[in-house]
C-alpha cells in the first residue's frame, strides 16, 4: 500500500512538474536531447576520405559530448525529483502515522480514566 501511494505520487509529481526523462517498459530515456548522434564510420579507401573520416569523428565527439551532458543533467533531475517526491512522501506518511498514534493514545487515557 505504501508502496503504491509513494508510486502514485511520484507519478502524479513527475506527470504535473515535467520532467528531464521518461521510463518506459523500464528504460529511462532523456526527452531534450535529440538522438544520440550515429557514430562515424572511418574511412580507408585513401588519405582524403581517411582525412574526411577524421574530420566527421572531430564533429561526432562534440555532438556526443553535447548529448551525454545533456543526458547527465536530465538524469540528475529526475533523480532530485524522485528522491525529494520520496521523502516528502515519507515525512506526510510519518505524520499520518504519529497523528494516529497520539489520537489513540487520548483515547485510551481517557477510556481508562472512566
Amino acid at each position: 500500500m505504501i508502496r503504491r501511494m509513494l508510486f502514485t505520487a511520484t507519478i502524479m509529481l513527475i506527470a504535473v512538474s515535467g520532467t528531464a526523462g521518461t521510463i518506459t517498459n523500464g528504460t529511462w530515456s532523456p526527452n531534450d536531447c535529440g538522438a544520440e548522434p550515429a557514430s562515424p564510420v572511418i574511412e580507408q579507401s585513401s588519405v582524403d576520405a581517411y582525412n574526411q573520416s577524421v574530420k566527421a569523428i572531430n564533429e561526432w565527439q562534440q555532438k556526443a559530448n553535447a548529448y551525454n551532458t545533456c543526458l547527465i543533467d536530465e538524469a540528475n533531475k529526475d533523480n532530485a525529483l524522485i528522491a525529494k517526491t520520496a521523502n516528502d512522501e515519507q515525512s506526510r506518511l510519518r505524520a499520518v502515522i504519529e497523528k494516529i498514534k497520539s489520537d489513540t493514545d487520548k483515547a485510551k487515557a481517557k477510556l481508562d480514566r472512566n
